[in-house]
């Protein structure tokens, strides 16, 4: 008798839609093994790293402005769509369609609404309704991009499913193991992500709009980088080198691929080198994990060496987004949100979008730049107390509160606050070519939305706005909902303000009110940017809500 055939291969994740220009587009996948995945005619076998396998398909040659529903096939085989999906047919849209530009935005999005119990308390999905009001609307209504601001996964928070396979798993070994409530290494990480992105609703909108992301600290740790002295305490813990390695393995997997234009793919040297591995192998590819482990504890050690900030093109929109994460410099002396190599760059995407003459700047971060203000001298007064006392007890004073607080935003790094002030101020100015129409910050992280504009100094040729919306499936415990709606407060703001003075902390440079806000509950935001004319729509869903509610419509441009 001839063998049993094998059987065909099957997608665990995906098809997830990730970089899109006006000519290419390229599609993710996760299968569950080797195999050749085709997409349009355009076909890629997969490379493996740990076990798992994956694939990203560059499809070339579309026309700008262009709709084009496709399939995925794995060895031939339709694996996409799901048969009897009541979603629509997954497409490619280009740039270049006449009509405004629509952007969607959130962060903050602890696993998925199937895998927590309703004892935990936490409001329904935001992405889950977004995405079934989208299926619902005509094709122009839909986004034109994702921007995922941080926390696609959570690694120390663990759901009830997931702490028990990973405890299963772990049954009888004696090896140092991250806390029993968190991920130890890249095979438990990639049970976050199939657990966040494989239900319904997601997994066909991230296959449909075209997604950018950059992780904040619970991709690999509550308060990841928060200081010097955090780091050092961590890099003290047996399990932690486990920790970050597969923290960053997987980031560069699951979220930063996705992140790069063709090109940059090209010129990349890791992809390279993992691409040299499936081409020498044939069938069967050589295990891509000791040079992605390589490229993680070289990125720990030295930041410098992986950028994982980038720069999207969209016709008259640019979305810079920046790392404010893993290229910290912490040393107490010269605190940086980036190092100064990483900023010059970042300026300099930021210059460029200005000499390319777009009408608006989209500066992308995970966490807040412009906070409420008693928040923001809240942090000055404890940066100015960490430094002053740094190595005595009231230094180590501060340096619990800072961590308990997590007082970590831009605020904490004043140098680097002022430094992206000037950045953006000097596009609002006009000074490096006609000015946009907007320059506006996407932030999340704080579990609450709101807007924010600068208003001193005054005259400026473009509007800068923070716009801040987290999370998109979380919560925010009462504490923190009435911190940050005193935060607002004048009376809680010179208060602070006098505080943060009494230590000689140096003041913001510039002045910003709020616009709108606070709001609480799951939520998502969207730009939709039309010529020089930009809004900001904010809609939450609360505890009990089936649908998503508009809380803002925001005029964001003009005078």
């Amino acid at each position: 008798m001839p063998p049993p055939a094998a059987p065909s291969p099957d997608l665990v994740l995906g098809p997830l839609l990730r970089h899109v220009d006006p000519v290419s587009a390229t599609v993710w996948v996760e299968t569950d093994r080797p195999c050749e995945v085709d997409v349009l005619g355009r076909r890629t076998r997969t490379f493996s790293v740990g076990g798992h396998h994956f694939a990203l398909v560059l499809v070339e040659e579309l026309e700008p402005g262009s709709t084009t529903p496709y399939e995925v096939r794995l060895d031939g085989a339709l694996v996409w769509p799901p048969a009897g999906s009541a979603f629509p047919p997954s497409r490619i849209r280009t740039p270049g369609r006449p009509g405004p530009f629509r952007l969607a935005f959130g962060s903050c999005r602890y696993a998925s609404a199937r895998t927590v119990q309703d004892s935990e308390g936490i409001p329904p999905d935001a992405l889950d309704l977004y995405a079934r009001q989208l299926a619902a609307r005509p094709e122009d209504e839909w986004p034109d991009a994702l921007v995922l601001l941080g926390d696609q996964v959570y690694a120390d928070e663990l759901t009830e499913r997931t702490h028990g396979r990973l405890t299963r798993r772990r049954e009888g070994e004696q090896r140092a193991r991250a806390p029993k409530a968190q991920v130890a290494d890249f095979e438990e990480y990639t049970h976050l992500y199939v657990e966040s992105w494989r239900d319904p609703e997601v997994r066909w909108l991230l296959s449909t709009i075209p997604s950018s992301m950059i992780f904040d600290d619970h991709e690999m740790i509550d308060d990841w980088n928060t200081s010097a002295a955090w780091r050092r305490r961590m890099r003290a813990q047996q399990w932690w080198d486990g920790r970050i390695t597969g923290g960053l393995i997987s980031y560069w997997v699951y979220q930063h691929l996705g992140n790069l234009s063709p090109q940059e793919l090209a010129e990349n040297k890791v992809w390279r080198a993992v691409q040299d591995l499936v081409d020498a192998s044939g069938e069967t590819p050589a295990d891509a994990e000791p040079i992605l482990r390589e490229m993680a504890v070289r990125a720990d050690a030295d930041p410098a060496s992986v950028r994982w900030s980038f720069v999207r093109h969209w016709g008259d929109a640019r979305l810079v987004m920046v790392d404010s994460r893993a290229g910290r410099v912490l040393e107490e002396t010269g605190r940086r949100m980036l190092d100064d190599d990483e900023f010059d760059w970042v300026e300099a995407a930021m210059r460029q979008a200005a000499r390319d003459g777009v009408e608006h700047l989209v500066v992308g971060t995970s966490l807040p730049w412009l906070l409420p203000h008693a928040v923001d001298s809240l942090e000055r007064w404890n940066a100015t107390l960490n430094l002053r006392h740094h190595g005595r007890w009231r230094g180590r004073l501060a340096e619990q509160v800072r961590q308990l607080a997590d007082l970590e935003h831009w605020a904490a790094f004043g140098h680097s606050f002022d430094r992206l002030g000037r950045a953006l101020l000097s596009v609002a100015r006009g000074e490096h070519g006609r000015p946009p129409a907007t320059a506006l910050v996407l932030s999340g992280d704080v579990h609450h939305a709101y807007a924010a504009e600068v208003v001193e100094p005054g005259g400026l040729a473009s509007r800068v706005h923070q716009l801040t919306v987290s999370p998109l499936h979380n919560q925010a415990p009462h504490p923190i909902k009435v911190a940050f709606r005193i935060g607002w407060s004048r009376r809680a703001r010179r208060l602070m303000a006098a505080l943060a003075r009494w230590v000689g902390a140096e003041p913001a440079g510039l002045e910003w009110e709020k616009q709108a806000g606070p709001f609480f509950g799951n939520q998502i935001g969207e730009l939709v940017l039309d010529g020089r004319e930009a809004r900001f729509v904010l809609s939450v869903s609360e505890r009990g809500a089936t649908t998503l509610s508009q809380v803002v419509d925001a005029q964001l441009s003009g005078a």
